[in-house]
């Protein structure tokens, strides 16, 4: 395993057998995303096709799925789940110029193309592209081939961390696992779940993030907003939440320096159900019993990772508070044509400043910061609160309390009737009298606060994943979001901000 001479990266691996074959496809497949290339070296009868064939319907989940050889018709298109995929033979073409007959320069656009015979392209491959190239190994058994794979460009990174997962297996007992992506985040983490003696488990795939561009005092965003860089984050608050008699994930197998966790597989029953998505009541309510229960407690800052190590969580504070709202100028604004004076956005954050000031002075606890109906799960055969199962903590910072209720109660990607919102709140209300230093009034505020901060984030981040990120899916769900920001900045307390959202942010239609 070593960089090659043009800068990508390169391994072998010994394929001694199907199995072993499968496995390698397998730790292709779970990092392929639409627009890779990757080519399939080897001479004739290497096994290009049969990787192939193994590749196409592994993603399909189909094992039934057709896969004829391209070698005559020249390629072949599927549609799949996650991306449309072009599986091309070159081994017919006999001058390269042929490539731009078969459309070969737009096969990127968004598809995942397997290009078999890729020498045949003579110097028009793209210097980005991942490539396998297969040899037989006849004196070692006539199954028995060697793959040696390259990341070329921006694949080194992929190459590289193809091997690093599939090395991370196989010394925590997982090697054998059969392996499937499930649908992941917004964030450059991954998951697959992992089937292995007739358990089930999940692979958290999380390679440390980038540091972007300073945006502020040198710091990039991440690092001003307390975004977790690494899997450290995790290991800790879920080892503090199980603690706690709550279901975070229990961990089997980590490798912190690699971003790398086994985690007990909780399932995948939601709190919500029907299609679209709609809240369930019921379910909704443990979730805000489970809130009320954390809240109640007096939750530490420090938290052991392992043996000589912990981890501070960090204070959401006013930096972290204000670069987030000003996400909607930045971004959201821009989106639908509009912008604002400097004076303007000079008397939008001394206005959030004096808004969120409350919030800073609250008693803090852990903020979960992502409490929310993609990351909560049903665990009907448990008791009480620990029905909820917890997900996507690693971002938890000491704040107030209001956050992740109005995480909650105004989910971004459900519609959450008033009526029921209403409702749930005065449930966790309720839950709380009687507390020294609660007050509910004061909380109801808070919360209206910290909903309209939310959303305010959420408006920006949507916008942003859609213009930088290319993931315009995100966008279907600003007419939600805009109507939750509306319900919080009818609070009175609002009613400054609600004025200047009004002069200065277009209306959203729904």
């Amino acid at each position: 395993m070593f960089p090659t001479a043009s800068g990508g990266f390169s391994f072998t691996v010994a394929l001694e057998n199907e199995q072993a074959t499968h496995r390698l496809m397998e730790d292709v497949a779970a990092l392929v995303e639409a627009g890779d290339l990757i080519t399939l070296s080897g001479d004739l009868g290497a096994g290009k096709t049969t990787f192939a064939r193994a590749l196409i319907r592994h993603l399909a989940g189909d094992d039934t799925v057709e896969v004829p050889s391209p070698t005559f018709t020249l390629m072949q298109t599927y549609t799949l789940p996650r991306f449309t995929l072009i599986h091309a033979d070159l081994y017919r073409l006999s001058n390269p110029s042929e490539l731009y007959e078969l459309g070969f320069e737009e096969f990127g656009d968004g598809a995942v193309t397997l290009l078999e015979w890729p020498d045949r392209a003579a110097g028009q491959l793209p210097p980005d592209r991942l490539d396998i190239a297969f040899t037989l190994a006849p004196q070692q058994g006539p199954d028995f081939r060697n793959a040696r794979i390259t990341g070329y460009g921006t694949f080194a990174a992929k190459a590289e961390r193809i091997g690093a997962i599939r090395r991370f297996l196989d010394r925590s007992g997982f090697g054998a696992a059969e392996r499937r992506r499930i649908q992941g985040d917004a964030s450059t983490r991954s998951y697959e779940r992992l089937t292995l003696e007739g358990g089930s488990y999940i692979l958290m795939n999380s390679p440390k993030r980038p540091d972007g561009p300073p945006v502020r005092d040198g710091k990039p965003y991440s690092a001003i907003a307390h975004l977790a860089e690494n899997v450290t984050p995790f290991i800790a608050m879920a080892r503090a939440l199980a603690e706690r008699g709550l279901s975070a994930p229990r961990i089997f197998a980590a490798d912190r320096a690699a971003g790398l966790l086994v985690l007990e597989d909780l399932g995948n029953e939601l709190v919500v159900g029907g299609e679209p998505p709609a809240p369930i009541e019921s379910r909704y309510e443990v979730a805000v019993d489970l809130l009320a229960a954390l809240h109640r407690q007096t939750l530490p800052n420090i938290l052991p990772v392992e043996e000589n190590v912990d981890y501070r969580v960090p204070r959401y504070d006013m930096g972290a508070m204000l670069i987030e709202v000003e996400l909607l100028p930045d971004w959201f604004l821009p989106k639908f044509g509009a912008s604002i004076s400097h004076a303007d956005r000079l008397e939008y954050l001394t206005l959030w400043r004096d808004a969120l000031q409350p919030a800073l002075d609250a008693p803090a606890t852990w903020v979960l910061r992502d409490f929310h109906s993609p990351n909560l799960l049903w665990l009907p055969e448990r008791e009480g609160v620990a029905r909820i199962g917890l997900l996507d903590f690693q971002d938890a910072v000491m704040g107030p309390a209001a956050y992740d209720v109005a995480s909650l109660l105004q989910d971004a990607r459900v519609d959450v009737p008033e009526l029921m919102e209403i409702a749930l709140l005065s449930r966790y209300t309720r839950a709380r009298l009687g507390e020294p230093g609660f007050d509910a009034p004061a909380f109801v505020r808070l919360y209206a606060t910290m909903a309209a901060q939310r959303a305010s984030k959420i408006l920006g981040i949507f916008a942003r994943l859609e213009k930088r990120d290319g993931k315009p899916q995100y966008l279907r769900h600003m007419p939600r979001v805009w109507a939750y920001l509306q319900r919080s900045l009818a609070h009175p307390a609002l009613g400054p901000l609600k004025a200047w959202y009004g002069a200065n942010v277009p209306t959203l239609k729904s």
